[in-house]
């Protein structure tokens, strides 16, 4: 299900076609059960699903495109629009075969199944050539008693773990870690996880949705069914040794002229940077590296403001997303406003 939440303006017509200017997208929506109603009500997304779970703000995947809500592309799934024009993503090696990332908002209000995602090669082998699926989570706000599950205490063997998950004990192996707004983590493919109640998340990942569920809790869908697990793909590929507590990184604000900075996680499959803004600023935002460039997604997170470029002017508020074109216009940014930056 998709939504255009607000009264979104646009350039005048007669624009060149393909003329690589930024574009809001709109979400799709997932009402999975263990979902509260934070996404709607905190981030105005106006998605007619009780609970609201999950949106899928920046998405080409089958199973929830974005579609874009502004300019000459509206109306059109960002899947189409990016098939037409695949330089919008730019000449980063893992663009090729289209976009490589999906972003997510996340309203945990249950915990969910606990979980492990296979790795590229191993998806490639046993699931029709999809992406596996590496991760990272950011959040946006937790209550005080939130955790997750993040791997296991120590080494287990998978007997242990197979007789666990039958007689109902396995969470006493399960590593609980407490989480607070703005903390960070990456969850490599392989790791034993789950996000836990009172957790709201911004997700960012590869381009999959390949979820194996090792337990969930005996609950039951809406018909009254077992969710599925998937136990034994998930021993596959589950690291069973035990995890270190993650620790949150030390993080380092660059400040320039009214906007701060601060990357938060890079890897082979994306690069997420935090953006703080507080006036007006004038920026190319297609970054070139090592002789690629790359498209840009702004998720914006927490206050408001307004992007300008050329002659068009679009206003953005907390949950909006704006999918910025490889070698893209200049973008100028006025507001007061949090943002996730993301690329690959």
């Amino acid at each position: 299900m998709y939504t255009t939440n607000r009264n979104l303006s646009w350039k005048p017509e007669g624009k060149p076609e393909c003329s690589r200017e930024p574009f809001m997208l709109s979400p799709a929506g997932k009402d999975y059960l263990w979902g509260g109603n934070r996404l709607n009500e905190d981030f105005a997304k106006g998605i007619d699903l009780t609970p609201l779970a999950e949106t899928w703000e920046c998405s080409t995947h089958p199973d929830g495109p974005s579609l874009v809500a502004t300019g000459e592309w509206k109306g059109q799934t960002l899947t189409e629009v990016i098939r037409r024009h695949p330089e919008y993503l730019g000449t980063h090696p893992r663009a090729a075969d289209g976009l490589p990332i999906l972003i997510k908002l996340i309203d945990a209000k249950k915990d969910l199944s606990v979980q492990v995602h296979p790795d590229d090669e191993y998806a490639r082998e046993h699931e029709n050539g999809s992406l596996g699926k590496t991760e990272m989570w950011y959040v946006l706000d937790a209550t005080k008693d939130a955790k997750l599950i993040y791997g296991f205490y120590h080494d287990m063997e998978e007997e242990t773990i197979r007789k666990s998950l039958a007689d109902g004990t396995v969470e006493k192996y399960l590593q609980k870690i407490p989480v607070r707004k703005g903390d960070v983590f990456f969850i490599p493919a392989g790791q034993v996880h789950a996000i836990g109640a009172g957790a709201l998340i911004a997700e960012i990942q590869e381009n999959s949705n390949l979820t194996y569920r090792l337990y969930d809790y005996n609950r039951v869908d809406q018909k009254g069914h077992p969710r599925a697990l998937h136990i034994d793909k998930a021993l596959e590929v589950a690291n069973r040794k035990g995890s270190a507590a993650p620790r949150q990184p030390m993080r380092v604000l660059r400040f320039r002229p009214g906007v701060a900075d601060e990357l938060l996680c890079r890897c082979k499959y994306f690069e997420v940077s935090r953006v703080l803004l507080n006036t007006e600023r004038v920026r190319q935002m297609a970054q070139v590296q090592a002789g690629s460039n790359s498209f840009q997604v702004l998720l914006c997170t927490e206050g408001c403001g307004m992007f300008f470029w050329e002659d068009a002017s679009q206003p953005f508020y907390r949950g909006d997303c704006l999918f910025i074109p490889a070698d893209s216009v200049p973008l100028r940014i006025h507001g007061n406003a949090q943002m996730l930056k993301v690329s690959c």
